[in-house]
């Protein structure tokens, strides 16, 4: 793994799974389904747990849906998914969490936002409600602010106290002000109402790259709380992973970050387990942490005219995946397990002896045989209709002979 220097901060227990300090940055998600359903809720919670999702996120915003989250906390820990439940809060929080024990009971962390648990006096009010349920429960809070509802009182007074100044700032300096502040002083108030340092996460999430990374700089240095990472609003498809790992991979590789999410937008009846794999690539990309073996495999050129080595490749990934839910459970480490699947002689031979186990197709022109290497050495030469299964005996093989318990 890559040797990056984390930032200091509290490590924060959610539910079993530690948040911060020294702890692997964990991956997590959120459910998009009514929460009030409880059988889709479950289903869905239930595939991005077995997807890689580490902490798993509910909206809680009606009675119906507060009334929900024990029974789909019940029947996800009799489905032996043991992922943390958190519950999403806006607006009523302090209702629901106090009309609804049995919720404020079942739920491993609260999420807040501070933007929008009201104003004034009401907003302090509402605020120490929800400490005081946590504090009740033994329940870590995430203090969450977002850019879209950030406190308006807040941002009216850095605005006017930036007026007034002799050197004013851009207005985007000051939101970005707005955003740090708020999350610190956030956490102090909680912890004036009897909040412990060490059950508090912080986040300061917005929509844009840029302004990601800069809220995230400043909030790491001016705090030591745990911090949850993730564009607000990534968007669909390529741009919105895109954006994501761009924001992520460099506050990660800063040693910003304990916790991350990519809030990506499916497409009508997509995937919801997508920002769950998302997640796992950036932090195996940068080689934080390895969650699944990796195949590497030549983008092809006029010298590899021929359509075996891509077949092959997504065969082997396919493969893989069919196999890592048993495989994780049998051969630990397995995770860290390298393959390459190369298409000519120019790189094929040396990719395939840095990996643990490689393959070099044939390309064009070239003579039909595919050799194989094993931790840098040739052990057999490939040739026929039957190479993939052949070589997937070999990998068998080979997982069973290094990973194997002892």
């Amino acid at each position: 793994m890559a040797e990056i220097t984390r930032r200091p901060s509290i490590p924060v227990n959610v539910g079993g799974i530690f948040i911060g300090g020294s702890h692997p940055i964990a991956v997590q998600s959120m459910t998009n389904t009514d929460t009030a359903d409880v059988a889709a809720t479950v289903k869905q919670a239930e595939a991005l747990a077995v997807a890689g999702s580490e902490l798993v996120r509910l909206t809680v915003n009606t009675r119906e849906a507060a009334s929900a989250v024990p029974e789909i906390v019940s029947r996800l820990r009799d489905r032996h998914i043991t992922a943390p439940i958190i519950g999403d809060f806006h607006y009523n929080g302090h209702i629901l969490l106090r009309a609804y024990p049995d919720c404020a009971r079942a739920l491993d962390k609260y999420r807040i936002n501070p933007g929008n648990v009201g104003m004034g006096r009401q907003h302090d009010d509402n605020f120490r409600t929800i400490i005081e349920i946590a504090n009740e429960n033994a329940k870590p809070v995430r203090i969450g602010v977002n850019w879209g509802s950030l406190d308006q009182s807040l941002v009216t007074r850095l605005m006017d106290e930036n007026a007034r100044s002799a050197e004013p700032k851009d207005s985007r300096a000051v939101i970005m002000e707005a955003m740090v502040r708020s999350a610190i002083d956030s956490a102090e108030m909680a912890r004036a109402y009897g909040m412990r340092e060490d059950r508090i996460i912080l986040s300061a999430k917005v929509s844009g790259v840029q302004d990601l990374i800069d809220v995230y700089r400043e909030l790491a240095r001016r705090s030591m709380h745990a911090l949850h990472l993730g564009l607000t609003e990534a968007g669909m498809g390529r741009g919105g992973i895109v954006a994501s790992t761009a924001a992520l991979s460099i506050l990660l590789q800063e040693g910003i970050g304990d916790t991350i999410r990519v809030s990506l937008t499916p497409a009508p009846g997509g995937d919801r387990t997508e920002e769950v794999r998302t997640c796992q690539d950036v932090l195996q990309s940068l080689g934080i942490r390895s969650f699944s073996p990796r195949v590497t495999a030549c983008p092809g050129c006029g010298r590899t005219t021929s359509t075996v080595f891509q077949e092959m490749a997504d065969d082997i990934q396919q493969y893989l995946g069919s196999r890592m839910l048993v495989w994780k459970q049998t051969y630990p480490g397995v995770e860290n397990l390298r393959i390459a699947v190369m298409g000519c002689v120019v790189n094929g031979p040396g990719e395939s002896k840095h990996a643990n186990i490689g393959i070099s197709l044939p390309g064009t022109g070239e003579e039909p045989k595919a050799p194989v290497y094993v931790d840098g050495r040739l052990i057999t030469t490939l040739k026929g209709s039957t190479i993939v299964n052949e070589f997937i005996t070999i990998l068998d093989d080979y997982v069973e002979t290094r990973f194997r318990r002892s």
